[in-house]
């Protein structure tokens, strides 16, 4: 059975470093897509905004700097405050996005009791998919 690991949260779009605007978002884990997290970003576009990346790349960056090109995650301090920062990057543009940092942390945590790392392929069923296969 597949399940789903959510999370609704406030993030904060940084515009510079003295001002953001708040950005409703949910933090989204499948089991059926066991290596990637989505969140969806509610903004005031008809539709939300969605981004998948890696799991990893999230849970790395939330101890240190990790991503590359159109993700890259590092936790910081911002007003006083355990945070992490997101930066996205795509042909629509660019967007630098702060999480407080314990949610992130503690819905991560949820994800990798759900699915620990290194058993995201048992997800797939790919075994068993390539047997299928293989027997036909």
């Amino acid at each position: 059975m597949d399940s789903v690991v959510e999370r609704e949260l406030e993030l904060r779009l940084v515009l510079s470093p003295e001002r953001g605007i708040p950005v409703p978002a949910r933090l989204g884990y499948r089991t059926d897509d066991p290596y990637a997290v989505h969140i969806t970003f509610h903004i005031d576009y008809e539709q939300p905004v969605h981004w998948t990346f890696a799991r990893d790349v999230l849970v790395e960056g939330v101890f240190r700097p990790c991503g590359q090109g159109d993700v890259r995650v590092w936790p910081t301090k911002a007003r006083g405050r355990n945070v992490v920062l997101m930066a996205l990057s795509s042909p629509d543009g660019d967007a630098l996005l702060e999480a407080p940092a314990a949610p992130v942390s503690a819905w991560l945590e949820r994800t990798l009791r759900v699915v620990p790392p290194g058993t995201e392929g048992e997800r797939l069923g790919l075994d068993e998919e390539l047997a299928q296969l293989l027997a036909q």
